[in-house]
């Protein structure tokens, strides 16, 4: 299977390094600028890019308009005992936008990143 990138705007991308690398599995792939990192866990590849004039995905529009984070687009992350996994992540302090629910493929909790990305936690029914 190909690798699959997704880009988020973070704030800081030195604290959004540690949340997905030591909370949801990633490893660090590169870093080479304070406004970029690129990581991956299996066959997706996050890319993190703050606000920058410095060119890139982090760069504003032509009208002006900069990158901001948040919204409701995610990336959805398949995990094994969400329960366990939720727990250990509030022990942890990440923030929860709402409890675990149940729908028809499986259960589901939405997490934020530190900038306020939002990350889906997925157990599929078995």
């Amino acid at each position: 299977m190909a690798t699959v990138s997704v880009r988020y705007i973070v704030t800081d991308v030195d604290v959004a390094i540690p949340f997905y690398t030591e909370h949801l599995g990633f490893a660090l792939t590169m870093h080479p600028a304070p406004t970029f990192a690129m990581l991956d866990r299996g066959d997706l590849r996050l890319l993190l890019s703050a606000p920058s004039e410095r060119g890139g995905g982090g760069q504003s529009m032509p009208d002006g308009t900069k990158p901001a984070p948040g919204g409701w687009n995610r990336i959805s992350l398949q995990v094994a005992n969400l329960e366990r996994v939720a727990e250990t992540l509030r022990q942890n302090g990440v923030r929860f936008r709402k409890d675990i629910v149940t729908g028809v493929g499986g259960k589901q909790v939405l997490i934020d990143d530190p900038s306020g990305n939002c990350v889906e936690l997925f157990e599929p029914n078995q």
